[in-house]
């Protein structure tokens, strides 16, 4: 080797290795904790855990902060400054650009890898966000207004598509649900009338900018607020959003100036964060493919829902109990064309784009995952989606990231109605009311969820929970009993058959009668109603199936 290349090719080296400034470190484990999973209340929020135990979620070991002891040992080694630390995946997020320090690292006992997650210049050579955004005054359907409780303006139509007012006019409009925002900024939130409703209810409860490390995210990018716009907007008969009532927290997590995997760090410790505080939906509308740094690159083969950072921390935050909803790209014209990281996680709900005429976006994202999951998952409207614009003015804008949101608003609103069903339960009922779920494909996913399917099957399914809560020891309970206007029996087949019930007066006066078919050993509710009218005294419900008859007095 000549003395030339040799120079030529440590020169190289030196160069590769000094231009990373920010490493993930992995830690071996978690010893010299502090903490202790017995007593939960030391690393986690009393709303969290209530969370966890009401759905009989684990508090494992990944609940637990990283070890202190090793945090202090890395805080001595020089030129180092620690950013954040991860409990999830146990790492510790870290700035340096002494690579003695980086040899340093390497030979510490307790660390079992590091790498870089960013360059030490950021040159910004991918573009961030490609949503279009333009104020105007497109055209909305007011024929069924008069039907709704709100005004929506000009959210009529995006709301329309999935029966949203359903769930609204029965007084579901996200009130009591957490849901925190990942995103590139919210600017001016704080300064738009379109939010003068949340920050009068004081629903705005946290901000964090990840990427700066301050509360600040008033003055960064408007994307997250023209996100924020599509749910928490309140300008009745402009302009209302799908959860106007929600609690909102706002996390920027994203770097506008660049792009690097240090940003898919910052979404991992942003949603431990919204875990840690109780939080009931993440709504993301980010997405990573491709770096300033080619070397970062990933590859359709990585998105397996566990492979990158930022698919890991959504797949967990899952696993915890946080509904994830993520846009799923707008890469549906581009060479790639594939969804982005996190839209592939495990049980993430990934959004693609339509209209509000139903028509899938050309720019919306393909799917499967890499290891063949039907993905997106649903649509909402994400082509002409009517929002708040940079200039605090209703306008439209284009892009998953805006279809994303809308429908996570919905999603809200409807566990707000069942708060006793599991995030999973929850993602199933939305996908399994979606249009095309009997025939998904990679386009659409299972289709465009349906809030008034969602709502009839999961109160279906709460009445037969609780038809098999106390059919203890009997097999036909009525209630309520007096009752009003309304009946339920609670009923547990014995065989396939028949069941035949009416309802008569004292005077022997048929009211009402059904006949209804049952399968053995099942569970069924069935509703009586429109029973308004009837005068204040004493009814029977005389019963029949194959086992016999029996009658039940009754009271209004």
């Amino acid at each position: 080797m000549s003395r030339y290349f040799l120079f030529l090719f440590l020169f190289i080296h030196q160069y590769t290795s000094a231009q990373y400034s920010r490493y993930i470190i992995e830690l071996k484990d978690k010893n010299g904790t502090v903490h202790s999973l017995d007593n939960p209340t030391t690393f986690l929020s009393s709303e969290s855990i209530t969370r966890k135990r009401k759905f009989n979620i684990p508090i494992d070991s990944s609940d637990l902060p990283v070890s202190k002891t090793y945090i202090e040992t890395l805080g001595k080694l020089p030129d180092l400054k620690i950013i954040y630390t991860s409990k999830w995946l146990n790492l510790v997020i870290v700035q340096t650009t002494n690579q003695q320090t980086i040899a340093k690292i390497n030979g510490l006992e307790f660390v079992k890898k590091q790498f870089p997650i960013a360059n030490a210049i950021a040159p910004g050579l991918i573009p961030k966000f490609t949503e279009k955004l333009y104020s105007g005054n497109d055209s909305y359907a007011k024929e069924n207004e008069k039907e709704n409780i709100i005004s929506y303006g000009k959210g009529q139509n995006q709301i329309s598509i999935h029966e949203g007012a359903f769930l609204h006019n029965m007084g579901f409009q996200g009130q009591g649900i957490k849901i925190a925002l990942f995103d590139g900024g919210f600017y001016k939130y704080l300064n738009y009338t379109a939010f003068d409703s949340i920050r009068k209810k004081n629903n705005i409860k946290a901000t964090w900018d990840f990427v700066s490390n301050d509360a600040n995210v008033n003055d960064d990018d408007p994307h997250g607020m023209s996100c924020l716009s599509t749910m928490a907007a309140n300008l009745p008969g402009q302009f209302v959003g799908t959860s106007p009532s929600s609690e909102y927290y706002l996390f920027r997590t994203e770097d506008s100036g660049s792009e690097f995997p240090i940003e898919e760090a910052y979404w991992l410790i942003a949603a431990e964060r919204a875990d840690s505080i109780g939080v009931h939906i993440i709504s993301s509308s980010l997405g990573y493919t491709r770096f300033d740094d080619a070397f970062f690159n990933h590859q359709y083969t990585d998105l397996n829902g566990l492979r990158t950072i930022v698919s890991k921390a959504a797949s967990i935050a899952v696993s915890k109990g946080i509904i994830v909803t993520n846009s799923a790209g707008n890469e549906g014209n581009d060479p790639w064309k594939y969804i982005s990281a996190p839209a592939d996680g495990i049980n993430v709900l990934a959004v693609g784009a339509v209209n509000t005429s139903k028509q899938i976006a050309n720019f919306s994202s393909f799917g499967p995952s890499a290891d063949g999951r039907i993905k997106p998952d649903i649509i909402s409207v994400g082509w002409n989606t009517q929002l708040i614009a940079a200039d605090g003015n209703v306008g439209i804008g284009s892009g998953t990231s805006f279809s994303n949101p809308t429908i996570a608003g919905l999603i809200a609103c409807l566990w707000q109605a069942f708060p006793e069903f599991s995030a999973l339960e929850i993602i199933d009922a939305v996908k399994k009311s979606s249009s095309q779920y009997n025939n998904p494909d990679n386009r659409m996913g299972y289709g465009i969820p349906n809030m008034k399917v969602a709502y009839l099957a999961l109160d279906q399914e709460r009445n037969i929970r609780n038809a098999k809560r106390i059919l203890t020891e009997k097999n036909i309970i009525l209630y309520p009993n007096p009752f009003i206007s309304n009946l339920k029996i609670a009923y547990k087949s014995n065989n396939t058959g028949t069941f035949n019930w009416s309802i008569i007066n004292i005077s022997g006066q048929i009211i009402k009668t059904g006949i209804e078919s049952v399968k053995k050993d099942q569970y069924y509710v069935f509703k009586i109603e429109a029973l308004d009218n009837l005068t204040k005294g004493m009814y029977f419900l005389n019963y029949s199936d194959d086992q016999g008859k029996g009658s039940i007095q009754l009271i209004k």
